[in-house]
């Protein structure tokens, strides 16, 4: 049998069900290679094996009593710092906070816990998950588990390179600017961020720009969307969600359809900063492109416009947050420059520039979605570059790190404002080894098509026998 991080989480789901292995034998597993392997990687910050191992030993005595078990039944995963789970340091990344013990899991990680889901720790994050790279000042950066010199991503870096490196076998991350796509495509992963209110406990509609949704990391298609159907399992009180669905495994292990893709590499950054793809991110997007008329579908053009205003609205609502984020003054002094910089920004704004910039952006989803509407899917790069060197975002002044991140991540973000699915696939090795992915961008509640489509890229991809 091969190594039991090998398989897939799929496989490893029905391996525990036949009780070929226990769920206390995968736990253990995991925890080994995490202690071999943390060292080097940081994608952890907190190993939580003591507890990890109880609800293993668990997992294993309900195998022998019951028959119906929860989806997830003895999986192990981790959650990224900035989600509470009971019991264990919430840092957020940040070393401005007071870290304190959570006394209760967060929705998410109820929702992940009664699906039976094993947590091995929480995993590295940019303070306050504000930027696409996995760097604070509290632990070590979270790197790149193909060239570690390389960042991970973020604000789910940690996550990704935890999957990435077979230090679990899928993991949850939010996704409020493109921190589930982005580590995703810069580790090799599937990362999809779901359609605004599609996730009950991560819906997009807690935070005042309505941009942050809940999503899965995977190494396939199949364990991404496993993962998605535990986390929409529960009880939905929100009156704006997405619409009904049946089982995402299903879709992605049918993985049927053809449909009219548009494609495009026009940014909304693009009035504000010089985007420019580099020969890799070009070679992803063509080969992605190629790679799916070669399925059978149509690929056109899409001749799109964005408004001149995004980049300043954008980051008028992403940042407001910080303005009344609860931070003693004495304590400022422990943020990152990028952080302390975004703060007293947002702090300076009036109310009335915050409903402006809110009013901008509402118009930007409605005038964006009605372009879309012209065709199934868009495509585009899902990074502007190959994953940027440790140290790379900060080694200057905010605003220079800030205009990298756009320059990075240019088509990501535009997608949590107008709050469709999306979904990152690998499609290009490098010649130095890295991974190179397209982003697929579907209609509202589109998440079954971006995970068939997703399906058929991998196939196609798939070294032949």
């Amino acid at each position: 049998m091969s190594d039991l991080h090998e398989l897939t989480a799929l496989e490893q789901r029905d391996g525990l069900r036949r009780r070929e292995f226990s769920s206390r034998e995968l736990t253990e597993h995991y925890l080994r290679r995490i202690e071999e392997q943390n060292g080097s990687l940081g994608a952890f910050i907190t190993v939580t094996a003591e507890s990890a191992m109880a609800e293993a030993r668990a997992a294993d005595e309900r195998t022998l009593r019951e028959e119906n078990l929860p989806a997830l039944h003895g999986l192990p995963l981790a959650h990224k710092d900035l989600t509470d789970v009971v019991g264990v340091v919430t840092t957020h990344g940040s070393a401005a906070l007071q870290h304190a013990v959570a006394a209760a899991d967060s929705p998410l990680a109820a929702v992940l816990r009664r699906a039976g889901a094993i947590s091995l720790g929480k995993t590295q994050v940019p303070e306050f998950g504000l930027s696409c790279y996995s760097e604070n000042l509290i632990a070590p950066p979270s790197r790149n588990p193909l060239d570690p010199a390389l960042s991970s991503g973020g604000s789910s870096g940690g996550s990704a390179a935890a999957v990435a490196a077979g230090l679990v076998p899928f993991a949850p991350g939010t996704d409020g600017g493109g921190s589930v796509r982005i580590p995703a495509a810069a580790t090799g992963l599937i990362g999809l961020k779901p359609n605004r209110g599609r996730v009950p406990s991560g819906s997009g509609q807690t935070d005042l720009g309505q941009f942050v949704v809940a999503g899965p990391l995977a190494r396939t298609t199949a364990d991404a969307a496993l993962l998605l159907d535990a986390m929409v399992d529960e009880p939905n009180y929100h009156a704006t969600s997405a619409a009904a669905h049946g089982p995402f495994l299903d879709a992605a292990q049918r993985a049927e359809g053809r449909f009219r893709i548009g494609a495009s590499t026009l940014s909304p950054f693009a009035p504000a900063f010089p985007i420019e793809l580099d020969d890799d991110a070009r070679a992803a997007f063509d080969a992605g492109l190629k790679a799916l008329s070669a399925i059978g579908h149509d690929v056109v053009d899409a001749n799109l416009r964005y408004d001149e205003r995004y980049h300043e609205t954008f980051q008028t609502v992403w940042t407001a947050g910080l303005a009344v984020a609860r931070i003693p003054a004495a304590r400022e002094p422990d943020l990152t420059e990028l952080a302390r910089t975004l703060r007293r920004r947002a702090q300076q704004r009036s109310a009335t520039d915050l409903a402006s910039s809110i009013d901008i952006l509402r118009q930007f989803e409605q005038d964006t979605i009605q372009q879309y509407s012209g065709f199934d899917m868009i495509a585009t790069p899902a990074l502007g570059m190959i994953p940027r060197p440790i140290g790379w975002y900060t080694d200057s002044d905010a605003d220079t790190d800030y205009m990298r991140q756009c320059q990075y991540s240019p088509f990501t973000s535009m997608v949590n404002v107008c709050g469709l699915p999306a979904i990152s696939v690998p499609v290009l090795r490098t010649r130095g080894g890295l991974s190179m992915s397209i982003q697929l961008i579907g209609r509202p509640s589109a998440e079954a098509e971006l995970l068939a489509l997703s399906a058929q890229l991998e196939k196609h991809f798939r070294p032949k026998a």
